[in-house]
């Protein structure tokens, strides 16, 4: 699906979610979904102020935009998963499940989900609702995007108070990902309490 295909998927099937998740690659910490309803007349807005994969913005841009995303949207809602879950389940479900989980709260309930990469959700939380994956979705939705964005920004907050808590991690600079310090670290004082204990690490 190209960029316009995807906007008149929105259109019709009004209202739509967006749905993205972030720290599906991290040894640390919960798996974060965000759930994002965008008023139809605010898509061009928003793209003109630079609402995009979260992954190409700054954390100061997120920042700000999170802002704007939350004061414009519809409905914009967080879901979880554990990383008890994460290691009993495996990071794909895992992350599916903080997907439905954050559409589960959504009100009002979307009529679509548009689902960032290419796996669909199961829903075994709430009814099931029509769904379409799109791959680099929070490239070419601006839903996704505005997702992307939300739950990058709670996430990256949730990190940074608990790297005041688990010290010696660098979590501060790393968010959980595993970086050469972070793997250090672990090697060197094991693993704490929230990290993925199935995630194999090379060292």
């Amino acid at each position: 699906m190209n960029q316009e295909d995807i906007r008149s998927l929105e259109i019709a099937n009004y209202p739509v979610a967006g749905v993205d998740e972030v720290g599906r690659g991290c040894l640390f910490g919960e798996v974060v979904a965000a759930a994002v309803i965008l008023p139809i007349d605010k898509f061009g807005y928003l793209e003109n102020l630079g609402v995009t994969d979260s992954k190409k913005l700054s954390s100061q841009r997120r920042e700000k935009l999170d802002l704007i995303i939350r004061e414009t949207a519809i409905a914009c809602e967080i879901g979880t998963a554990s990383v008890d879950e994460i290691d009993e389940m495996n990071i794909l479900a895992a992350s599916l499940l903080a997907m439905e989980r954050a559409i589960a709260k959504l009100n009002p309930q979307p009529k679509h989900c548009l689902i960032d990469g290419n796996q669909l959700l199961r829903f075994k939380l709430i009814a099931p609702i029509p769904q379409t994956t799109v791959i680099k979705g929070d490239s070419l939705s601006i839903s996704i995007a505005a997702a992307s964005i939300v739950a990058k920004v709670w996430r990256d907050r949730r990190i940074v108070e608990l790297a005041e808590i688990y010290t010696g991690y660098d979590l501060a600079t790393n968010k959980g990902y595993g970086t050469p310090k972070h793997r250090e670290a672990i090697a060197q004082l094991g693993y704490s309490d929230l990290h993925r204990k199935t995630f194999k690490i090379k060292l």
